[in-house]
């Protein structure tokens, strides 16, 4: 008998991201071993993880849904609401606040409209700053969808923000 909470679930992977399920679980030694994989499944299909999707991948693979949750909250890339169309990442940490990221961020949040932990108003853009994304030697630098902008400089940033409003790929401006 289904509880409750499971009967009120409003995700369910769709039929392709079922499938790629059903290999992972086949793929990995435990259930467990799953979870990160699972979760972009949840990514790709969403873009975002829902407290229904963790509870859904929580009980697909016979886990608490608090282990489920403890994962999404340790990885930055998992985000727990819906992200604007731009999801600007931002890294804070010693080296990239050495290298500049404090005026990296006030530029941000001047030419978006947004500080931290905020979506503009239209969807366009949505901003976090974030813990070390890994890339220390190229500081400052920041991750908007599955990109990487390294050596970030005003002049940069400026241009990847344009290409934004501008439906234009952004990683076409990622040059010095």
């Amino acid at each position: 008998m289904e509880t409750a909470a499971a009967q009120k679930s409003t995700f369910a992977f769709n039929a392709e991201n079922e499938a790629k399920f059903q290999a992972l679980v086949g793929k990995y030694p435990t259930k467990q071993a799953v979870v990160l994989p699972a979760l972009w499944l949840v990514i790709e299909q969403q873009g975002w993880v829902s407290t229904d999707a963790m509870d859904y991948v929580a009980r697909r693979l016979e886990q608490a849904p608090v282990a489920v949750y403890a994962v999404v909250e340790f990885y930055t890339m998992f985000l727990t609401s819906p992200p604007g169309r731009h999801h600007i990442q931002l890294c804070h940490t010693l080296t990239c606040t050495m290298r500049g990221c404090e005026d990296l961020q006030a530029q941000i949040t001047e030419e978006t409209g947004i500080g931290p932990g905020e979506k503009s108003e239209d969807g366009l853009f949505s901003f976090e700053t974030v813990e070390c994304l890994g890339s220390c030697g190229t500081a400052p630098m920041m991750r908007m969808g599955n990109r990487y902008y390294e050596n970030l400089t005003r002049e940069k940033l400026a241009r990847v923000i344009r290409a934004c409003r501008e439906e234009r790929d952004p990683a076409a401006e990622d040059h010095d």
